[in-house]
């Protein structure tokens, strides 16, 4: 697991004979959630465990959960991160990739929970991110929790617990994880060979996870060309919407929502949050907008960004964005 929430595992498995049936973890996305809920997996399944009650690592338990056949645990995620493969069988469909966990995966829980376990110890569900739950599989999940059988584990982890059904973080005890201390989180970014950690960390508002998943998937090198198109003082958005047009939505929104808030901070308080390494294009940028339109573009961009699954003519909508943006950075083209 992350190095850096070891205390507070130790800490939750100070209680292991008082553990509650469901645990909501939740916390930013990209500091580790989800190892910390994996650990807490092992230790429960761990069939000898430590004097600290983390997993040994080396019993059988341990070996079948480390190459993912552990019989008592189940993961619940995406179905778009799920491994399922496409049927072998002539004519079979590949199942639908979705953003969403569904009714059809919690109700494949349900013989899985009232079986008994392969070894006489715990059964783990660790469902991850839960906020994915669509509404009717949210439902199925419930009855669950309601009445769930002894030594049964349910293990969620949120994001955006805010957007869980009040029904179900009611039934689960909280346990909030917040970002890594930065010393800390540089130190394992640098040992793992990420270019300008610095840059990566603030950009990624201090999740390491976050921070070397963009650096190993080349998304720091594009970001960095997207920030050159926006802040070119010739900027044309037609132009920049051809060349983004392949760009994902989530990407294209959450790295203009971060640019346009450093606009405005920049100019108001004179900080700059996320993108550090553009300060010269920021000062250039902060001196002719106005913060009222930067802020007012900032928080449609954060509105929008829990519609970004929804079905909708990217290009278009990219093209809208960076009109309005081009708006706000070059006022005077505008009164033009």
């Amino acid at each position: 697991m992350t190095i850096w929430f070891e205390p507070q595992l130790r800490q939750v498995l100070q209680q292991r004979g008082q553990l509650p049936h469901a645990m909501l973890i939740k916390g930013p996305q990209g500091i580790g959630k989800r190892d910390f809920g994996q650990s807490l997996a092992a230790a429960l399944l761990c069939e000898n465990p430590g004097p600290s009650g983390l997993a040994c690592g080396h019993c059988g338990a341990c070996g079948w959960l480390a190459s993912g056949n552990h019989p008592d645990f189940r993961a619940l995620v995406p179905a778009s991160e799920s491994d399922q493969e496409a049927e072998t069988d002539e004519g079979a469909k590949k199942p639908k990739a979705s953003p969403w966990i569904t009714i059809e995966q919690v109700r494949e829980l349900h013989d899985f929970i009232h079986v008994s376990t392969h070894r006489g110890g715990s059964k783990i569900i660790l469902i991850c991110p839960a906020e994915t739950l669509n509404v009717n599989a949210a439902n199925a999940l419930l009855k669950n929790l309601e009445e769930p059988p002894a030594r049964t584990h349910f293990i969620l982890i949120s994001h955006r617990p805010h957007r869980l059904p009040p029904t179900i973080v009611s039934r689960c005890r909280q346990l909030s994880l917040g970002q890594p201390d930065p010393r800390m989180a540089l130190g394992w970014l640098k040992a793992r060979g990420v270019a300008e950690p610095e840059v990566a960390l603030a950009h990624y508002s201090g999740a390491p996870l976050r921070a070397l998943a963009a650096s190993e998937a080349g998304e720091l090198q594009e970001r960095r060309d997207f920030l050159a198109l926006l802040s070119d003082p010739h900027f044309d958005p037609l132009h920049a919407a051809e060349v983004l047009r392949e760009l994902p939505l989530e990407r294209f929104i959450g790295w203009l929502q971060k640019w346009t808030c450093d606009i405005a901070s920049r100019r108001m308080l004179g900080d700059i949050r996320y993108n550090p390494d553009m300060s010269a294009a920021l000062d250039a940028l902060a001196r002719r907008a106005d913060p009222r339109e930067v802020l007012r573009l900032h928080r449609r961009l954060v509105r929008e960004q829990r519609h970004i699954h929804h079905p909708l003519n990217a290009r278009l909508y990219i093209e809208s964005v960076l009109i309005a943006y081009a708006s706000v950075v070059n006022p005077a083209r505008k009164a033009a």
